[in-house]
Order: structure tokens, then C-alpha cells, then sequence
């Protein structure tokens, strides 16, 4: 599974990162930002992406299946 933020639509609620802090992190303005710019998902975070971009208001984080 790959991971795509989509930093337009971000408006900042700190949602998804406080979900998947493994891979997940946030910038000086608090927008959301992948760690260590990280695009594959680890196995063991697959659930916490999903939970991360269910949980985000504006749609911001993009999932796409291997």
C-alpha cells in the first residue's frame, strides 16, 4: 500500500497524525507531512493508515492498494 498526502487540501486538525505518529508527522504550520518521506506503508501500519485517512476532515491522505 502506498500513501499520498494531498497538502491542498490539509487544513491542519492534527487528526491522522495523532492516529499513525509511526509515519505520519506534521510540519512548522501544522499541516501533515510523511516521515522520513516514508511512501510505502509498513505492514504493521496498514490498519492505522486507513484509521488515519478515514479520520481526516478534508480528504487529504490517499491510500492506493499494491
Amino acid at each position: 500500500m502506498k500513501i499520498t498526502v494531498l497538502g491542498d487540501r490539509c487544513t491542519g486538525h492534527g487528526r491522522c497524525y495523532s492516529i499513525a505518529p509511526d509515519f505520519l508527522d506534521y510540519d512548522d504550520e501544522g499541516y501533515v507531512t510523511i516521515r522520513d518521506q516514508i511512501v510505502g506503508v509498513p505492514a504493521d501500519q496498514v490498519a492505522a493508515s486507513r484509521d488515519a485517512a478515514r479520520t481526516c476532515p478534508e480528504q487529504a491522505i490517499e491510500l492506493l492498494e499494491d
